[in-house]
């Protein structure tokens, strides 16, 4: 009798998938996919618009942490590159970080650098957007760092 109840007990273990349940998901899996990958492909302007935002935010970051550091923004003439090696011109930074405040300045999801322009304790980091000119509505217009203030 004991050995009847240790085979009962060894078939509870070994129940596996059968082929037909993994078919089923893998059919389940497919239709998923075929409804949810073009939602994801058609949306490629939307990724870039969000890549651009997130990226003009960083730069944001690391502007403020030169601030913190050197008790102003670099100057437009110094540029984002001051974010990365040691400005020099006006303002002195007088207490820039040895590492840097970005290992290197991004280009924007279109292929270009980002703008900067600095006046009166103020910036504005800036890209031009899909079409590279100024202005432009949808996708094509100009995504700024006072778009997120």
């Amino acid at each position: 009798m004991k050995i009847i109840k240790k085979n009962r007990n060894m078939s509870k273990l070994n129940k596996g998938f059968t082929l037909i349940e993994i078919m089923v998901v893998v059919v389940i899996l497919g239709i998923l996919g075929a409804l949810i990958v073009p939602n994801l492909i058609s949306r490629p302007d939307e990724a870039r618009v969000q890549a651009a935002l997130s990226d003009i935010a960083q730069v944001g970051t690391a502007l403020d942490l030169y601030r913190l550091d050197n008790g102003n923004y670099p100057s437009s003439d110094q540029g984002l590159e001051a974010l990365v090696s040691a400005p020099s011109g006006f303002p002195e930074a007088r207490n820039w970080n040895q590492d840097g405040y970005l290992k290197s300045i991004p280009k924007d999801p279109w292929g270009e650098t980002y703008l900067y322009f600095s006046e009166d304790r103020n910036y504005e980091v800036y890209t031009y957007g899909a079409d590279r000119k100024e202005g432009g509505e949808g996708f094509n217009q100009d995504l700024s760092s006072k778009d997120l203030k």
